[in-house]
């Protein structure tokens, strides 16, 4: 399972990336449009956390966007909200459920989160200090 920020960060990048294509489906974008929305009700329309999806949505595969949006999630504590959490789980539960779906997500989880690359399976499993593995 991802930690609640790369899920954030998972939901939010396979969104902008399932979004920007003509195959996603409806569900998926009213999901990530239902997430975007619940972001800027809780934390402001005009948050850098906002501003950084907005220009994630224009380049999906950018790892420094993704950088950006990760950062702003931690920034903002938008990881605490159990309710973003649920919504950015049900976004990706129905991404991986669309055609290419898996692939969309196995694309935007090519990314490192604390040394360890997270892969499309979604298990965290963070490094611990002080150890070689």
């Amino acid at each position: 399972m991802l930690d609640p920020v790369s899920l954030i960060l998972a939901a939010l990048a396979a969104g902008a990336t399932a979004a920007a294509k003509d195959t996603a489906g409806v569900a998926v974008k009213d999901a990530y449009e239902g997430l975007k929305k619940l972001i800027k009700q809780k934390f402001g329309d005009k948050t850098d956390l906002v501003d950084a999806v907005d220009k994630l949505e224009k380049k999906p595969d950018s790892e420094a966007r993704k950088a950006t949006v990760k950062e702003e999630i931690e920034t903002a504590k938008v990881d605490g909200d159990s309710e973003i959490l649920k919504l950015a789980q049900d976004l990706l539960d129905k991404a991986k459920g669309e055609p290419g779906g898996q692939e969309i997500i196995n694309q935007t989880q090519t990314n490192t989160v604390s040394g360890v690359t997270v892969g499309g399976n979604f298990e965290f499993k963070p490094v611990q200090e002080g150890k070689k593995g």
